[in-house]
């Protein structure tokens, strides 16, 4: 069955863990490591992207899930790395789907 459930990022919690607080600088490490060597990989994958769009001009689908899986892992991580959640995310990479809603200005 498919869970369709869907939650907002970036939400206020009020209550902190203080004891959270002291485990989150082992997992920023850990994380950080990650974030580096597939930010690293994504970025040789952009520039050849680049070239692959300019002589053939189209993009090359598995480089461009690959830099798409950097990007919604950097989004999934974000909440806990900017104290928004005490919600660890897990440290490697998991498929998350990031989408884009537009909300009505309140006039």
């Amino acid at each position: 069955m498919c869970n369709d459930a869907k939650k907002q990022l970036f939400m206020y919690e009020h209550d902190a863990s203080r004891l959270e607080l002291l485990i989150r600088i082992l997992y920023w490490i850990l994380i950080g490591i990650v974030m580096a060597i597939y930010g690293f990989i994504a970025g040789i994958c952009s520039f050849i992207q680049w070239f692959h769009i300019l002589i053939l001009g189209s993009r090359n689908e598995s480089l461009s899930n690959f830099i798409k899986g950097y990007l919604e892992y950097y989004v999934h991580v974000m909440n806990y790395m900017y104290f928004m959640t005490d919600k660890r995310p897990d440290i490697m990479p998991v498929p998350v789907g990031i989408f884009e809603q537009e909300l009505q200005k309140n006039s």
